[in-house]
């Protein structure tokens, strides 16, 4: 099994990574879809906002649904590659993470009609001049079905903006 990082927005090259407002709604920030035929076992995710002022703490949930949030499509590069069976094994989307704006992206313009998620972590209460970072014990890690999202998502009182990532095993 390979291990990969994926970040809620584009590679970062000549410039800093970009920062995605969270807004006030609902939102997914990261949604990650394994390929179709390998779950994917999340061994760390987390998550930091860039507020300045202690405020209303913003709710964060780490979840599965089998429903699509509407997000911006993630690309090859935008999969980091950490471990040598990554390294070895080639573009990562063409058979072990599935990408496009129903699929594996970031920065949601839409929800979906979600009727049941299941929660892959414990829902969190974060300061927006905070950070959130879990890594699971091996052998503990929650996983993403086939055919199903992983995602990250947040509901802000006042928004600010944030980073958020799962290091994911596929």
């Amino acid at each position: 099994m390979a291990i990969f990082l994926i970040a809620n927005g584009p590679m970062q090259t000549t410039a800093a990574f970009v920062a995605v407002t969270t807004g006030t709604a609902i939102k997914t920030m990261l949604q990650v879809k394994p390929s179709a035929t390998i779950i994917a076992k999340i061994i760390e995710w987390g998550i930091s906002f860039d507020g300045f002022v202690a405020a209303l703490p913003i709710k964060v949930e780490l979840i599965e649904t089998d429903v699509a949030a509407t997000v911006t499509a993630s690309v090859a590069n935008d999969i980091t590659k950490l471990d040598s069976d990554a390294l070895m094994g080639g573009d990562p989307t063409t058979n072990l993470i599935q990408v496009g704006t129903t699929s594996t992206g970031y920065t949601s313009s839409g929800e979906g009609t979600i009727t049941a998620v299941r929660n892959l972590d414990a829902p969190q209460f974060i300061s927006p001049t905070n950070q959130f970072i879990k890594q699971f014990p091996l052998g503990n890690e929650p996983t993403i079905q086939i055919n199903k999202f992983g995602r990250i998502r947040v509901t802000a009182g006042t928004a600010v903006n944030a980073y958020c990532y799962m290091v994911v095993k596929v």
